[in-house]
């Protein structure tokens, strides 16, 4: 790909704070020059996408810390990471912004409804982005945004009616019905505080949480409770238990049989085509994909089978769903 001058357009990728190299970001294709950014409780990753949708200036920089509500050191944050990429590439000039954030998030009406690790309520990001930046801003949850992404740009592309799913430390989700996130005025689509069981206890103060069972977090956290060993992380635990190690082995059965579960409730009640799978888990492979597959066909008798696709964005879906979403405001 060239730029309307002649010269390549080369993706420009940094490092963050650790000195890790940042994954090349997937252009978005020829349209509007958009500002984005993805935020999340320990980090914030922005970019400048051009007129070719080539990223510019890719950073992952930490979150602000304040105590309560952090709305107005995040919008702080916003700005001056805002002036660094106009600044570093002044010969591109952004019409809109994409803010993409976690927890409750109600897009239509701009606000942060509620995030536990944000501390805000009902605060109204939105438009306080927009005073603040100067330009318009398309405001939506990270996951949802990273949904939208894997529908334009990923593995949900041929998936009209899909649920995308992220398993990392939480379990996210996300679902598309006739190729539009349904958003339930943002209640929708928080598959990892689905109840699976009668417990354990889980950080959002429910029982029985899908995300206190079978997330990455959680399989990690089992083992090291169950053995008194702390593994490095779920993809340890799986090792050992394809070594024979019997505790994990039923650490990481529990959590399959759960993941089923909660996919067959999806199946019967929703019908997708597919469920996209992201996150650290993912990279399990056959281990997790396969095992799925297995199990819920084995559950379930006259039911459409859902596709089991792996993700293909992998942690920049969320910003590719906020410049997305930014050049719907253009």
């Amino acid at each position: 790909m060239t730029r309307a001058d002649g010269t390549a357009a080369v993706p420009d990728v940094e490092r963050d704070a650790t000195g890790e190299k940042l994954a090349a970001v997937r252009t978005l294709g020829i349209g509007a020059p958009v500002l984005a950014f993805d935020v999340g409780g320990t980090d914030i990753k922005s970019a400048l996408f051009d007129a070719e949708g080539t990223a510019l200036g890719l950073r992952r920089t930490p979150t602000p810390i304040a105590e309560g509500d952090r709305t107005q050191v995040l919008l702080e944050r916003l700005e001056v990471l805002a002036e660094e990429l106009r600044a570093a590439h002044p010969d591109v000039v952004p019409q809109a912004v994409g803010l993409v954030v976690p927890g409750i998030v109600d897009a239509d009406a701009g606000l942060g409804v509620f995030a536990s690790n944000l501390g805000w309520h009902d605060s109204p990001l939105r438009d306080l982005a927009a005073d603040r930046l100067g330009l318009p801003v398309a405001f939506d949850h990270d996951v949802r945004a990273a949904s939208w992404a894997e529908r334009r740009l990923g593995g949900a592309r041929d998936y009209a009616d899909s649920v995308v799913l992220v398993i990392g430390t939480g379990i996210a989700g996300a679902l598309l019905v006739g190729g539009v996130p349904y958003t339930a005025g943002g209640y929708a689509g928080e598959i990892g505080h689905s109840p699976i069981a009668d417990g354990p206890i889980c950080a959002c103060g429910a029982r029985g949480c899908l995300e206190a069972v079978a997330s990455a977090g959680a399989i990690a956290r089992r083992y090291r409770e169950a053995t008194g060993i702390a593994p490095d992380g779920a993809k340890d635990v799986i090792a050992r238990a394809a070594a024979g190690d019997r505790i994990a082995a039923d650490i990481w059965n529990s959590a399959l049989d759960a993941l089923t579960m909660s996919l067959a409730q999806l199946t019967a009640v929703v019908a997708p085509e597919a469920v996209v799978i992201g996150g650290g888990l993912s990279r399990a492979g056959g281990a997790l994909f396969d095992e799925l597959r297995t199990r819920l066909a084995a559950r379930l008798s006259f039911h459409r089978i859902p596709a089991l696709v792996p993700a293909e964005l992998s942690g920049n879906a969320g910003l590719l769903g906020a410049a997305l979403r930014a050049r719907e405001l253009t």
